[in-house]
């Protein structure tokens, strides 16, 4: 190891040695960290619909949903095709790749996809058809809400650009994700066939992220899903090199992911990761299961927090974890 290590390795124990214990605490510097969007212009206007597609269980629609004066997101909502007046209702949350339409069964031109499903595995798809109204919204950063230059240049993402924007004005990437998925929540409280105590959210690695922390600081989601995300900062975020949407200024001086992720307790929680995930070890998957456990038993909400490690990639698997949501937000 040399001095150089020696020297990150010392900032990190540093850190760690000042982590808060309070839950309320951390809650709120979690907040404060992602950075404050209250100064921007909130709007109530009636989305907007702009296509729909039938299919045997469910159709298929996609809306604008306007979350500031500025910030406007298209929004595909799953809707199954049952009795019921009312559904329970799951914010499906994509990470890195084309966008909202990797989940929702389309290729990245928007046509069909009947071939691959890929590491996404079409999750808002697999959900509606266990009976819950899915809202998978295009993550701004990706696919059509990327910013033009990118879009022009073919570029995957503008995570990087948008996110030197934000840190020069003290915000973060992760703050406004987390942020624009909690006005999608408002929104969905405005569809009359949702049943608003029944709230969950499922995310895939980035979308994980903004899945955790949304759970965290939102507590009108009563059952969160996180595939391909949960671990420690120790043993992947600062081992690897992740997208910058990861990385909050003074997280690690206030806790561990998984204290963070352990602010959804005592809801239900559910994690699955792939035994051979190169994103995020599977060691530290484990490692950020037993601090998991620590605290829901310490809330004795022991049997609320689920998991799943499955012979696989960094992916989604689903094995469980659909079947896991429909449970707890149909009681």
């Amino acid at each position: 190891m040399s001095s150089i290590d020696v020297f990150f390795q010392k900032l990190y124990e540093s850190a760690v040695s000042s982590h808060v214990k309070d839950k309320i605490e951390i809650r709120s510097k979690l907040k404060t960290m992602l950075g404050c969007f209250d100064d921007q212009t909130l709007v109530e206007k009636t989305p907007t619909l702009m296509e729909t597609k039938e299919f045997s269980s469910f159709h298929r629609e996609r809306w604008l949903f306007h979350f500031t004066a500025d910030l406007s997101a298209p929004v595909y909502v799953l809707t199954p095709k049952n009795d019921r007046n009312e559904h329970p209702a799951v914010l499906a949350l994509h990470g890195h790749g084309y966008g909202s339409r990797e989940i929702v069964g389309l290729t990245d031109t928007g046509e069909e996809d009947n071939t691959a499903i890929g590491i996404h595995q079409h999750f808002a798809v697999q959900l509606v058809k266990r009976g819950m109204k899915v809202f998978a919204p295009e993550v701004i950063g990706f696919g059509d809400r990327r910013l033009t230059e990118d879009i022009e240049n073919e570029n995957a993402s503008s995570c990087y650009r948008m996110a030197y924007h934000l840190l020069m004005a003290g915000k973060t990437l992760a703050g406004l994700r987390v942020f624009e998925a909690r006005r999608v929540l408002d929104t969905i409280d405005t569809f009359s066939d949702v049943c608003k105590t029944r709230l969950g959210v499922m995310g895939f690695s980035g979308g994980g992220l903004i899945a955790a922390h949304t759970a965290a600081l939102d507590e009108r989601i009563r059952a969160t899903v996180l595939c391909g995300f949960t671990n420690t900062y120790k043993q992947s975020i600062l081992t690897r090199n992740h997208c910058i949407d990861n990385y909050v200024p003074g997280a690690i001086e206030v806790a561990e992911l998984p204290d963070y992720i352990g602010l959804i307790a005592p809801r239900p929680l559910f994690i699955e990761s792939g035994s051979r995930d190169s994103t995020f070890p599977v060691k530290g998957t484990e490692s950020a299961l037993l601090r998991l456990t620590e605290i829901y038993e310490n809330e004795h909400a022991g049997n609320q927090l689920d998991s799943h490690i499955f012979d696989g990639v960094h992916e989604v698997s689903g094995k469980y974890s659909y079947d896991w949501m429909s449970k707890k937000l149909q009681k």
